[in-house]
Order: structure tokens, then sequence, then C-alpha cells
């Protein structure tokens, strides 16, 4: 009966397409702006919390809930038509629509023509059903889908990595990077009976009806629509506390079954991973929402206050260091990496995907800062260095704007040693370490731009870093000193540097030069060999 219905509700949408409801001019061939642009279908409202259902079937394949959306109207607008988002080959159906909306499916979006007026701060909502057959990961994390695994004793494990592709390719949703949910959201998780559902923020509630378990998840604060995930598998459940910044932190646990023993083992390492994040960042974004790991089927994701872990239980990354210096196998990768991103990525969000170096550089980095804290400076600044193998200068770190675009992958470790750089052009620890925790207090829970990062660094610095940043964000060059020594006397220059790059440097420990593209020449206190500071990201070429 209900497929009569959704096959009904879709004949209707047919038909409203052919009474040219859609959208004039609005077609196929822009479908990377109506994915990554804030458009005119989606600037006139906000949303305020998403009330959400959703049952994973493990034999099927499929996924289907409902989503109720609760938005505010941000300004006066006529018949404007709304923009959701939701993927093909995904099915919906709204339920109690008003007659003065009239829906229409177009691709992977749905258009909500209305013939009203709206006043700014008018309250609405909206309710869709949803079911189908949504896309299937091949490689989960890197591309985007659900995945449907068994764990080692047979059981269904299911979770789904979205990022790149959006939580639109299974939730109907206003699928955009700059639009969070201030008020959070409520999702219930259904599950066979012997299975545990795991979600973002607390379990408020668990049920059991008619053969079927439902798991209650709330999130207090804004969360990134494409950090939405639940999580289904044969879990167990351990906790812990810390005392932080903010007073009592709940650390929360959830890991397959046979795996409890290896989980409470490797997991010692998230309270000092999260005293030293508070120490350079400030206190953890979420406290109302618990901090919490939860083992999944792929390698890792940053979920917030719900880290997604597969790392087996072993420090490295899969038990490799991507440094290639032994620093990083004393500590667990994805534990360290995932988490820092609650601080960038899930406290302060990039409004579009192309600066989401905003995300992974500063988490890139900090690696390097936890690996400071946990062990030495001198271990951290070898970790940081040997990271630079990874660089590829393939293509600029900051993608195409307004298309759900992404720059190079080089915006994780190319980005975490410009950043590396600027703090040792700022040779404050303090400072540096201040702007940091001044980045996370005054963006709080909002979503930037890349102008707004850059300006606020040069300005809490008092240093223009402008050339720097386009240096190392929009160039895929690496500037590379020139120098040579006659005596006491060098003579350098930059080479394969942006125009009017200020970027000084310090030899010999503390005597600083200030490059450029024209040849310069000082005098040194001694005829010894100048010694170049190679924390700097820069080439050093003798001639």
């Amino acid at each position: 009966m209900r497929k009569i219905t959704l096959v009904a509700s879709l004949l209707f949408f047919g038909i409203a397409a052919s009474q040219n409801l859609f959208p004039k001019g609005e077609t196929i061939k822009n479908e990377d702006t109506l994915k990554g642009s804030n458009t005119k279908y989606r600037d006139f409202w906000d949303v305020k919390k998403y009330e959400l259902s959703v049952e994973p079937n493990f034999e099927k394949k499929t996924v289907s809930g409902s989503n109720l959306i609760h938005f505010e109207i941000t300004k006066d607008i006529k018949n404007p038509v709304f923009q959701i988002d939701l993927q093909q080959p995904m099915e919906y159906q709204f339920i109690g629509l008003k007659k003065c909306f009239t829906p229409i499916r177009k691709g992977d979006f749905i258009f909500i023509e209305t013939k009203k007026t709206f006043k700014k701060g008018e309250k609405l909502s909206f309710t869709i059903q949803f079911s189908g057959n949504p896309k299937v990961a091949k490689k989960a994390p890197w591309d985007g889908g659900w995945v449907f695994r068994k764990d080692q004793n047979g059981n269904p494990f299911m979770s789904v990595a979205q990022e790149g592709a959006g939580v639109s390719l299974w939730l109907p949703t206003k699928d955009i990077w700059s639009d969070e949910p201030d008020q959070g959201m409520v999702m219930k998780i259904i599950t066979p009976k012997d299975l545990v559902g795991v979600g973002n923020g607390r379990l408020i509630k668990q049920t059991q009806e008619k053969g079927k378990n439902t798991y209650t998840w709330e999130v207090k604060n804004a969360i990134n629509p494409y950090s939405i995930v639940p999580n289904v598998g044969k879990y167990v459940n351990f906790k812990d506390q810390l005392d932080g910044e903010k007073g009592k932190l709940d650390l929360d646990y959830w890991v397959l079954d046979y795996n409890l023993e290896k989980a409470k083992k490797q997991f010692h390492q998230v309270k000092p991973m999260i005293q030293a994040f508070e120490y350079w960042f400030g206190a953890y974004p979420f406290y109302e929402d618990s901090y919490k790991l939860v083992e999944s089927p792929y390698l890792g994701m940053e979920h917030q206050s719900n880290v997604a872990y597969g790392n087996r239980y072993e420090n490295g990354y899969l038990g490799r260091d991507l440094s290639g210096t032994g620093v990083g196998l004393n500590w667990d990768f994805i534990i360290i990496h995932e988490s820092g991103h609650e601080w960038f990525a899930n406290n302060i969000t990039a409004k579009d995907q192309a600066d989401m170096w905003i995300h992974e550089s500063f988490t890139a980095y900090s690696e390097t800062l936890f690996t400071e804290k946990y062990m030495d400076k001198k271990s951290a600044e070898t970790y940081v260095k040997g990271t630079r193998k990874a660089v590829e200068n393939d293509i600029p770190i900051i993608g195409k704007y307004g298309i759900r675009n992404e720059g190079s992958g080089d915006m994780y470790y190319k980005g975490a040693n410009m950043l590396h750089t600027i703090r040792q052009v700022i040779n404050d620890d303090e400072k540096f370490r201040q702007i940091l925790r001044g980045l996370n207090k005054d963006f709080y829970h909002q979503t930037v731009t890349t102008q707004q990062i850059e300006d606020y660094i040069s300005t809490k610095s008092g240093i223009d870093f402008s050339s720097v940043f386009d240096q190392y964000l929009r160039t895929t060059k690496i500037p590379t000193l020139e120098y040579s020594q006659t005596g006491n006397v060098l003579k350098f220059r930059y080479q394969n540097a942006v125009e009017q790059l200020k970027l000084p440097i310090r030899i010999n420990g503390n005597q600083v030069i200030s490059p450029t593209k024209e040849w310069q020449t000082i005098t040194l206190k001694t005829d010894a060999p100048a010694v170049f500071d190679d924390n700097y990201y820069v080439n050093y070429s003798s001639l």
C-alpha cells in the first residue's frame, strides 16, 4: 500500500512538471552550482533543527525514514521556491504539505514552488519520508556512500561516509555547509533487536517494539550536514570522564563486542589528546553533546560528537607512520587526527567546500601540536618536516567556489607546513597558541571563509601574511631561497615565489633576513657557513 501511495505521489510530481512549475532556466546543466552555492532557492530560509529517523536494511541494502525540517524565513519574500537536496535513486514523499506548496523533482533536487508571501521571522517545517537504495561506497571514506559490511562474526555492520558527496545521498536536507541547524537535531536509529544504533550527541532514549530497537540521539549544538551519521552494529559501550576546561567532559565509546578489551587499552590516548587540544585550541566545543568515539566499517571520519574509528586498534595510520620518521608510531593517527576536527571542521566550518583547507590544514597540524605536548618539541618538528614528502604540488589547495569542489589533497601536509612556517615568522609560541585559541573562541560554532581566517591571523599576529597565504594556498610553488656566500658576505633572493612575497627567515639562530625576488647582500658576523632554519617550508639552493 505504501508503495502504491509513493508511485501516485511521484506521478503527481510528473504532472506538475508538465505544467511548467519548474523554475525557468534551471536545468541539470548547472547541477554543480545548485549543489555548491547558496542559490536563490536557499538564501531566504535558515534551518533550525532536524528531527529524523533512519532504518538501514542490510539484506536489501536500503535506507528509509523521515526528516522533519524546522526552518525560519530570513527575509520578506514573495512566491519563493525552496530547494531540498536528495540524490537519486532515493525516493521521497512529503507528509502534510499544504496546498500552497507544489514540489517537483529534478535530478538530485526537489524544488517546492509556493504561491504565498512570507515575512522575515516566520517559522515553518517540512516533513519528508525517504526510501531506496542509496549509493554504496566502493572505498569509504574516500568515496561517498553507505557501507554494508559484516563484522568478523558475521553480524551486519553499517554506516555511511559522505563528506564529499553530502548527506543528501540518503537524507533529504538543505545540503550545504554554510547552513547548519542552529538548534541541533534528534535522530532515531531503528535496528534489528540484536543490533545497536549509534548516532551523534547523547543517547536520550532506547525502546523496543515489534522485534526492533529504536535508539534516539540528541545533538544540542549546531552540526555540519555531512556529520549526521548513523552507525549500526553489534556494539558494546563503555564510558569515562575527563576534567576539562569547561568542567566534566563525558567520554563515550562504542565498539564491536569482540574488540572491547583492545578498545579499553587503545582509547587511553583520548584523555591526553583532549588535554593537548584544549591547551592549544581551547575547550572542547561540544561539552553538551559529549565526546564519542565509535568503531566504524571504514578507516575514520570526523563526525561531530560521533568520531568514526577504524584504525585496527594500533598506532600510526594502519600501522604506518605518514611522516616516515617513526614519530607517528607513538600514537593512534585516527584518534588524534579525526578528533582534532572537532575544533577545525566541526566548531569552525568552511562555508564552501573550496575552503576545506580550514578543516584539513589546521587538523593535520594538530598532529604536530599533539606530538609537541605528548612528547616534545623536537619530535614534533621532526614529524611535521617528515610529512613534506607527501606533498604533490599538483593543483592549488583552494578549490573552485560555488560547485562543491575541493582543492588539492595538499591541504593536509602542505597546509600544515604553511602553518608551521607562519609560526616560525611569529616567533612567539604563546602568541601563536592564543591565535589558535582565539580562532575557536571568536568563530565558535560558525561557518567561515578563507578570507576571514587569513585576516584574523594577520591581525592578531600583527604581521601581514596575505602573500604567504597566496603562495601556499593559491599556487603550486614552494619558494626557493637561492644564496651564495663568500667569506662573511651572504647574497640571496627568492625564486619560484609570488610577487611581493613577504616571508622573512631566520638564519644562524637569531638573525632575520627578508628576501625578495631581487638579489640582496648582507654581512654576517663570521665567515662560518650560514645556517638556515629548516622549519620554514622553503627550498634552499646554494649557487
